[in-house]
């Protein structure tokens, strides 16, 4: 008897009923509506043509901007007008060199020097041997977008990764009258980044570092040469094998 009394001759249910302007608790969530109908129409539905568009979420819904693209370009470190040779390179060097500690960590039961986890492409420099501002052929000179002075020693060290095919970093590695500038894994350059900070904040003899030190970079330059890119398996198929 309580439906009955919500008809009249002119109306159907009051669209109130289907179209609340709170609706229920979906999900746990409240969306306010923004639908609206007219309620003295037979047919709730029929004002509204094909171009009509129905707006049931919130206001602040979908408005956030998309990332823009010189911001893909920043994060690699090229220009927006490079060429598509520089895009490729800058990309493999990011994706070779953008390795976290914890990544490495699970790499733990791997000796970095043994088994190489991927291409040398990162820069170390041996501040143990390295001669400072004072060398003639001076890696900062030759690349300041790789290398720059040490405020406390005074020596040259690697200020950013992902120069594997720079012409000027491999020219100022080559230059080097110590050697000391050394293309290493990620692995590996953390490994040795950690025992040369233990020797240079020292006071007292570090020789025996020092030597581990040494060791280790010619282990790593012997492993890294021996180095090969995981081969791709092929692709077995059975298109044109008969099955008996």
């Amino acid at each position: 008897m309580e439906c009955s009394s919500l008809y009249n001759k002119n109306s159907v249910i009051g669209t109130l009923a289907f179209f609340p302007r709170t609706p229920e608790n979906i999900n746990c969530h409240t969306f306010p509506s923004t639908c609206s109908f007219p309620l003295n129409s037979t047919n709730p539905f029929a004002t509204l043509s094909s171009s009509s568009a129905v707006k049931c979420y919130g206001q602040n819904y979908g408005d956030e901007e998309p990332l823009s693209t010189s911001l893909a370009y920043d994060v690699l470190g090229v220009a927006p007008n490079c060429s598509a040779d520089e895009l490729k390179s800058a990309f493999r060097n990011k994706m070779l060199s953008n390795f976290t500690k914890s990544e490495i960590i699970e790499r733990e039961c791997l000796d970095p020097f043994d088994q190489p986890e991927c291409e040398a492409f990162d820069l170390f420099v041996n501040e143990t041997v390295c001669i400072g501002k004072g060398c003639q052929f001076s890696c900062v000179k030759k690349a300041p977008h790789a290398f720059t002075f040490s405020s406390l020693t005074g020596t040259a060290q690697a200020t950013s990764q992902g120069h594997g095919e720079d012409y000027q970093v491999h020219l100022a590695a080559g230059q080097c009258p110590r050697s000391c500038i050394h293309y290493v894994t990620p692995s590996q350059r953390i490994v040795l980044e950690e025992l040369l900070g233990s020797i240079m904040s020292t006071p007292y003899d570090t020789s025996a570092e020092a030597d581990l030190l040494y060791s280790l970079i010619v282990k790593a330059h012997f492993e890294n040469n021996r180095y090969q890119k995981p081969k791709k398996q092929p692709k077995a198929s059975t298109k044109h094998v008969d099955w008996f």
